[in-house]
């Protein structure tokens, strides 16, 4: 009752100053708070995004309603971050077990490693990190949580099971789905997506990874690890090509030391059953053609927004196939309707999907808009090793700055860690602008996707790359990958201090 009083007061006055458009917004504003919605806010996408904007919303006292087509948890935690990481942890204790030499630990006989139990430990990891996220935990909440298809009448209705529900605001973080190229023969062989790759009962002796990105990558460098004979095909001239090159490079190179055949600047051409094999023709740009084989085909050459079926045209929200258009401030061409995560893009990480939906939820629901800010986004790539990313490569600072950039490198195998460890493999490197303040950082190596979050913090906050030295650094730790680029750095600024460079003359 008091919010319609006020709305009717707010309206008064908008009519006595603004006679001539009192019976446009100001009326349009009356109409949506007086209007009785099912939910204040409805959710479509029960994954990583979907979870924080329902969270968050119904913290904030709003009736919440939370939709998801099938199980709760999305790609993530289905198909995604949590089986793959699963697996590859596996991957990394056989390969531990097998150079167990290396740590002076000696194996009568040799060991012999069965594979044959960890897709299951896959699957149990994943149904164990599902069981948090039972419909019953966002219900104790305050959370409605539906399940089926929904559909958009318009900009405030729904149709799902045959039912309308209506919402004063809309989320959608539908999440994407594997990007199906045609390529000749693709729909004549069971290829496998990360959708049903974890499915397998066992392992499969030979597997051609389809893609050079992220998933392609990993898990092309998981399933090497356990004993599966790897071909990637990269159309590029390299994977990860969203990566530091000089990072890139070497991880290239010890993927291929370690048995995976690695074919970038390759298009597939066509796919065949030969000899009760998979077999794919390849193109080089040279238009020169090969063959290879393998029992299964993992296709990973990129994702594509969940946007079918949902009737967005309906509600008045541009979209493609490649997500939904968005504004800075996550709105889409709806004004009541906001969206986040791989649906919009540009970074498909559940990390990037809980940024985003903490911003789109508070504009959704505030007057005062946020803008999405991707200036400290990072990652990281979970290969053998792993290759994190904060900020800006090398080839992108250059663009902007040209060579007023310092870059600071430093090998694992000068720290006292990555000795103990046997972890000598790889490098950091950071790069600054002239004031010592970081534009990008990249680390290769073990641990990598932990220690860059130090950077990262300094990067996010303005801080001086230099100062991180002067913080006491536990030893030995990994973070000496920080500590001493960043002691390079504190030298440097010495060393161009003008009074200092007196002073040193006269001493």
């Amino acid at each position: 009752m008091l919010r319609i009083c006020l709305s009717i007061g707010f309206y008064l006055i908008f009519t006595l100053f603004c006679p001539s458009l009192a019976f446009s917004p100001a009326l349009y504003y009356l109409s949506q708070q007086m209007a009785k919605f099912d939910y204040d806010l409805i959710v479509i996408g029960g994954g990583a995004g979907g979870f924080v904007s329902s969270k968050l919303a119904s913290g904030l006292g709003k009736r919440v309603a939370m939709i998801e087509k099938d199980k709760l948890g999305g790609e993530c935690t289905l198909y995604g971050c949590i089986p793959s990481k699963t697996l590859i942890r596996a991957s990394q204790l056989a390969r531990e077990i097998r150079n167990s030499k290396r740590y002076g630990l000696a194996m009568e006989p040799p060991p012999k490693i069965s594979t044959e139990g960890v897709l299951p430990h896959v699957r149990s990891v994943v149904q164990k990190v599902y069981n948090s996220h039972l419909p019953a935990a966002f219900q104790k909440l305050g959370i409605a949580v539906l399940f089926g298809p929904p559909r958009f009448i318009d900009n405030h209705q729904i149709e799902l099971n045959g039912k309308r529900l209506s919402a004063k605001r809309f989320i959608i973080s539908t999440g994407s789905s594997p990007l199906i190229p045609p390529i000749e023969g693709l729909n004549t062989i069971p290829y496998l997506t990360n959708e049903t790759i974890f499915s397998l009962e066992k392992l499969p002796p030979s597997l051609i990874v389809l893609g050079g990105g992220p998933i392609g990558a990993e898990l092309a460098s998981a399933f090497n690890l356990l004993g599966v004979s790897v071909s990637t095909v990269e159309k590029f001239e390299r994977i990860l090509n969203r990566e530091d090159r000089e990072l890139v490079d070497r991880l290239s190179k010890k993927m291929i030391e370690d048995g995976i055949n690695l074919l970038t600047g390759y298009t597939p051409l066509k796919f065949s059953m030969k000899d009760g094999r998979i077999t794919l023709a390849l193109q080089d740009a040279k238009n020169q053609t090969k063959e290879i084989q393998a029992e299964a085909v993992l296709v990973a050459i990129g994702r594509q927004a969940n946007v079918e079926g949902l009737s967005l045209e309906n509600a008045g929200i541009e979209y493609t196939l490649k997500g939904i258009r968005t504004d800075p401030t996550l709105r889409t061409t709806a004004p009541n309707i906001y969206a986040c995560g791989d649906v919009v893009g540009p970074y498909q990480f559940s990390h990037m999907a809980e940024y985003q939906a903490i911003i789109a939820t508070q504009n959704a629901l505030f007057p005062f808009k946020k803008r999405v800010d991707y200036r400290d986004v990072a990652w990281s790539v979970f290969t053998d090793p792993e290759i994190a990313h904060a900020g800006l490569t090398e080839e992108e600072a250059r663009k902007i700055h040209g060579d007023h950039i310092k870059i600071y490198r430093y090998e694992y195998s000068n720290i006292d860690r990555g000795k103990t460890d046997v972890s000598e493999f790889g490098m950091s490197k950071f790069i600054c602008d002239s004031k010592g303040r970081l534009l990008g950082g990249h680390i290769l190596g073990a641990r990598a996707g932990e220690i860059i979050h130090e950077a990262q913090v300094a990067k996010s906050l303005g801080l001086p790359f230099y100062k991180l030295y002067s913080v006491i650094h536990i030893y030995p730790t990994f973070t000496d990958m920080v500590k001493h680029p960043a002691k390079l750095c504190y030298i440097d600024r010495l060393q161009n201090n003008p009074f200092l460079r007196v002073l040193r003359k006269f001493l």
